[in-house]
């Protein structure tokens, strides 16, 4: 069993910058899992932001290439999403997720833990 619990979302003008967190706490250190991180905004799927693996190795969407880093800090067991250059397209809720194994497709019904959530919303 894995706990995760998300901290770091708000509101923000557009160009500007959020440092998502998310703690993970119980069985296993996020060392051991597929950490992602997935948004939802009203009216929308669930899609996939980013994610990286037991290897460090990381993935993103297009839409958020270039602009957000996902990192891992094993030590202290806990996921991160820096989300530079934010655009309003970018607000939703936004959900750290694990599922063990690799991350393969990592669509958002393959992933066993997810956290409560925190809110993310850009203004122009």
């Amino acid at each position: 069993q894995v706990q995760l619990v998300e901290s770091g979302g708000g509101s923000v003008q557009a160009g500007g910058s959020l440092r998502l967190s998310c703690a993970a706490s119980g069985d296993s250190n996020v060392n051991y899992y597929c950490m992602a991180w997935f948004r939802q905004a009203p009216g929308k799927e669930r899609e996939g932001v980013a994610n990286i693996d037991r290897y460090s190795i990381t993935t993103y969407a297009d839409s958020v290439t270039g602009r957000f880093i996902i990192s891992k800090d094993i030590a202290k067991n806990t996921l991160s999403l820096q989300m530079n250059s934010l655009k309003p397209e970018d607000t939703a809720m936004y959900y750290c997720a694990a599922k063990w194994g690799v991350c393969g497709a990592w669509r958002p019904d393959e992933f066993n833990y997810w956290g409560q959530g925190t809110q993310v919303t850009v203004s122009s």
